[in-house]
């Protein structure tokens, strides 16, 4: 059989075992290696899931990824997470829509912790829905926060997703994590904005809450130390030379673990608990990693890849109108899956393309982190909106997609600014080199 047509046929399989609802690392890995037996036969095909399971699981740049849940899931139990969203509420609680913009803020403290943008919402829909609806917020402001807000989880560095891409990739993961940081910021500032637009054009969506005292403000300052003292920990580290990624995520593991057991939140349930979490979260994470690789060595073998790079360039579509039909399917594959899936199941063709188009791999990185991410707040689905309507569960659903909608729109704004603007990304990169 032609390698082209295998690949082919290897794509459709797996685009239909997917809709028949098998699971996502299983449909990549027997796709891969079933057009990869119509190619090189079928005992090098079986070999592959040996091969490659051995592979992934001793990459020492992957130990990064159950660490950074670890963390995550010690945080939550310690109140690191509630801590953030304290301090923020403490500081400028006191302003019209305050409450809504703390929880911006608290998301991308949570998510410098934890890099998941849904265990971020889960964690907020639990800290910050409460006060914002004892002080009279209107619903659709406080959920539409939350769900957005909550997408900064994998974008603020360090963010599991961008370690996944740095592997999958051969890129530098510091270096993703150097090219999110402004993107990052523009992504907190846009939605600030939208929350300040939102309120003065009708003060009655968030109401002023009153204003702390300076003592009380000490009092969540105080509090909140720890918090900030492991982000910087991490973040020094990381951009100052003393720890490499694998490093900065053991830091942080063994910072929030310490923390958990002083503050006496540690107990044998909770430990088992976070570990048996993080161990599921991590093995599903590594399987679709194995069923990824089974599939690229598909995709290699067949010169799928550089037959859609030739196609392109044969028509000379415009790069730019290619990146469009990108970021379209990964808004639209962000709607249903799992940003893992999303981004995992295209980068064996989608990354070529990229790259025969000439455009920055680490540009495009951060493009594709933020598209995905705005999947997750994307009607009629979105993950996010889920998992808040799954915490809360007396919040209509409707009336959540329609908080989220000004934030969407920003983010659309944020994406725009960093396709048209590829600066912003990489600037830090290059002071770096």
């Amino acid at each position: 059989m032609e390698p082209i047509t295998a690949g082919l046929m290897g794509l459709g399989l797996m685009v239909l075992l997917i809709l028949l609802h098998v699971p996502v690392a299983a449909s990549m890995g027997l796709a891969g290696a079933v057009g990869f037996a119509m190619i090189a036969g079928v005992e090098p095909a079986l070999s592959l899931f040996g091969v490659e399971a051995v592979s992934a699981l001793t990459n020492l740049e992957l130990a990064v990824v159950p660490l950074f849940l670890l963390t995550g899931s010690f945080a939550t139990i310690s109140g690191l997470s509630s801590d953030i969203y304290k301090l923020a509420y403490a500081l400028i609680g006191h302003r019209p829509g305050g409450l809504a913009s703390a929880t911006i803020l608290g998301c991308a403290g949570i998510g410098a912790i934890c890099g998941s943008s849904l265990a971020t919402a889960a964690t907020m829909s639990r800290v910050a829905m409460p006060e914002m609806v004892a002080r009279g917020y209107d619903p659709r402001l406080a959920t539409g926060s939350i769900a957005a807000g909550g997408t900064l989880g994998i974008l603020i560095p360090p963010s599991i997703i961008m370690v996944l891409y740095g592997v999958l990739t051969e890129q530098f993961v510091l270096t993703l994590f150097l090219a999110a940081v402004i993107p990052g910021i523009i992504a907190v500032g846009l939605h600030l904005i939208t929350i300040a637009i939102l309120v003065k054009r009708n003060p009655a969506l968030g109401p002023a809450a009153e204003k702390l005292s300076w003592p009380d403000r000490f009092v969540a300052i105080r509090q909140s130390l720890p918090a900030m003292g492991i982000i910087g920990a991490i973040f020094i580290g990381l951009y100052g030379g003393i720890f490499t990624v694998n490093e900065a995520a053991a830091v942080g593991a063994s910072l929030t673990i310490l923390m958990a057991a002083c503050r006496r939140k540690l107990s044998w349930a909770s430990l088992r608990r976070c570990i048996s979490e993080t161990a599921a979260t991590s093995g599903m994470i590594y399987m679709i990693l194995i069923g990824a690789s089974i599939l690229t060595y598909l995709f290699s073998a067949s010169g799928l890849s550089e037959a859609v790079v030739a196609w392109i360039q044969e028509r000379e579509i415009p790069g730019l109108a290619v990146i469009l039909l990108f970021i379209l399917m990964y808004i639209l594959l962000g709607c249903f899956f799992d940003t893992v899936a999303s981004i995992i199941v295209t980068i064996p063709f989608v990354f070529p393309t990229i790259l025969g188009l000439g455009y920055d791999p680490i540009w495009w990185g951060i493009v594709m982190v933020m598209v995905v991410e705005t999947g997750l707040i994307t009607p009629p689905f979105g993950m996010n909106v889920f998992v808040v309507y799954g915490t809360l569960k007396k919040v209509p659903l409707n009336t959540i997609y329609r908080g989220v909608t000004p934030f969407l729109i920003a983010d659309l704004v944020r994406i725009a600014i960093i396709v048209l603007f590829p600066a912003t990304a990489l600037w830090l990169p290059s002071l770096m080199h």
